[in-house]
């Protein structure tokens, strides 16, 4: 019950970063073929609602984590307060923008720990910030095919070119896929789970990361992960059997 409730607490939070994202990014997101549909920036939501739905929404999640764990609180005030921070003048300086963006998913895994009383292992945390490194370059890769076409994206863009985003996603598709084989025949895992072949589901990371390359590079469509992963089959079905195959692995 109380990880659902976190997990409800660390939305709302995350909410309210979006909402003050938003209030700041209004001029720009009226420029953005897509961003420009967004409530804010479209109008459908005004100003004042926004402020008040921000406001209301950060002290609810950061209320109820001081009063369920401490330290989950800390998790919630720094992770708000770097993402504060982020919106107001860090997104605008190139790699560390996406620095940030992949330290917040780590943070989640962090506020998530801290309630079920439980250490995180080095793997979970090096791939979850490798794999959002990963996504939020090719995010930005969209950002970067949007200039190079003349429309006005983010500030920081000026900081990246296709040149620069092509290879640092080559390079972070490199790390991820060796440090996940690190991680598979890695002494602490086999002794834990109890098995020496977990490296076998090594194929369909592998597999996944080119399909996820292929529609960033070949469809030129890398913008919305979130939308990728629910919309291509190909890759659901490559996450689908990797779950599969670890869980045969362990089991059997």
């Amino acid at each position: 019950m109380n990880t659902t409730f976190v997990f409800i607490l660390f939305c709302i939070l995350a909410s309210s970063i979006y909402i003050f994202n938003d209030l700041m990014d209004i001029k720009e997101d009226r420029k953005h073929p897509v961003k420009k549909y967004r409530p804010l920036a479209s109008g459908k939501l005004k100003i004042n609602t926004a402020i008040f739905l921000l406001i209301s929404l950060s002290l609810l999640s950061l209320g109820c984590a001081y009063f369920l764990n401490h330290e989950l609180f800390f998790v919630f005030i720094f992770y708000f307060l770097l993402n504060i921070c982020y919106s107001l003048k860090l997104k605008h300086i190139s790699i560390l923008d996406i620095f940030i963006i992949a330290i917040g998913f780590v943070l989640r895994l962090f506020a998530g720990a801290s309630i079920i009383n439980t250490s995180l292992s080095m793997w979970i945390i090096i791939m979850t910030f490798l794999l959002a490194l990963f996504l939020a370059i090719a995010k930005r890769r969209d950002d970067v095919i949007l200039s190079n076409k003349g429309k006005e994206t983010r500030k920081n863009i000026d900081g990246y070119n296709l040149e620069f985003v092509n290879a640092v996603m080559v390079f972070m598709s490199g790390v991820i896929v060796v440090s996940y084989i690190l991680y598979t025949v890695s002494d602490d895992v086999i002794k834990r789970l109890h098995t020496e072949n977990l490296y076998l589901t090594s194929s369909f990371v592998i597999l996944g990361i080119m399909r996820y390359m292929q529609i960033t590079f070949v469809e030129e469509n890398s913008g919305s992960p979130t939308k990728i992963v629910l919309k291509d089959r190909f890759l659901q079905i490559t996450i689908l059997l990797w779950l599969l195959s670890f869980f045969l692995v362990v089991n059997i």
